[in-house]
């Protein structure tokens, strides 16, 4: 009996010994669930956060793109092909951000496609800007072609308009000018012997004598000389000598056509020209024109 009583306590201490382990077991399970339980909260808090700074990293970039593009500088192909390219990756890893959950993998793949991403954009960019100071600078090596080149097509134009006034004032100062003139009408004997007359009726001819004016500017050497008769009716005298030139800017019939060896020596020159009508009473007009202008003037008045 006393045996049995003893072994009666030791049973019991065991039980509750086992009641003690259980209980810290149960104690211990709690506590790793709720510990793995915030572990769990603080991942996909942790992994949201970084979703959405992923997304606010790509609308910056995106506007990034979106502004330089703005400024609409012409682009290569080349680089044309790059901004298509930065486009649709943004697309792409917008549409990867978009899944409800994402797994540490597909997490950290994104941040390095963003990453990528970012270091293509900045290069973008400034190959972008570099291109746009390049145009810029272009342009205002254009502008100051333009400018030089009206500064020196205006100064050619000066130029031209200088040489052709200068070439202008030579032609005038280079042609011919009678010093002294004369005319008087003259009857043909029949011994051939030419005889000075005032009366209309006898006159076959008349005789133009005349100088040159000095002139150092005047080539030497041969001359034309156009003679214009006008009668006294205020008609031109033409004849099969007859043909038309220019003079002073005007288109002229000429009565007769002839030429001098000027030399600049002061030296008299007689041309003789036949009426082949009979000649009028009244005053005779005759001029003389040399090197595209009027030389000289005269005038023989008939009875």
């Amino acid at each position: 009996m006393e045996n049995q009583s003893g072994q009666t306590p030791k049973k019991n201490s065991n039980v509750i010994y086992f009641l003690i382990v259980v209980v810290v077991a149960l104690l211990g399970t709690d506590v790793y669930l709720y510990l793995q339980k915030n572990k769990s909260d603080v991942i996909v808090v942790s992994q949201g956060d970084e979703k959405q700074k992923l997304q606010n990293e790509l609308d910056s970039l995106e506007s990034q793109v979106e502004q330089v593009n703005a400024g609409k500088t012409k682009m290569t192909a080349e680089m044309q092909a790059k901004n298509d390219s930065l486009q649709n990756k943004i697309k792409v890893l917008r549409s990867e951000l978009a899944k409800g959950t994402l797994t540490k993998a597909e997490l950290a793949q994104a941040q390095e496609n963003v990453k990528q991403l970012r270091y293509f954009v900045t290069n973008y960019t400034a190959q972008i800007d570099s291109l746009q100071k390049t145009n810029a600078s272009l342009k205002v090596e254009r502008d100051t072609l333009k400018t030089n080149l009206a500064v020196v097509k205006t100064k050619a134009d000066t130029l031209t308009k200088q040489n052709h006034d200068l070439s202008n004032k030579v032609q005038i100062a280079s042609a011919l000018k009678v010093a002294v003139i004369d005319v008087a009408a003259f009857k043909v004997k029949n011994s051939g012997k030419e005889v000075e007359v005032s009366r209309s009726s006898p006159a076959k001819k008349i005789k133009i004598s005349f100088t040159v004016a000095s002139n150092a500017v005047a080539p030497k050497g041969s001359h034309d000389i156009l003679i214009r008769v006008i009668d006294p009716t205020g008609n031109l005298i033409t004849g099969s000598d007859a043909g038309t030139f220019t003079a002073d800017g005007t288109s002229l019939q000429y009565t007769y056509k002839t030429s001098i060896d000027f030399k600049d020596d002061g030296s008299n020159y007689i041309v003789d020209w036949t009426n082949p009508s009979p000649f009028q009473k009244g005053t005779y007009t005759v001029l003389l024109y040399a090197d595209g202008y009027t030389m000289g003037k005269t005038s023989l008045t008939l009875k």
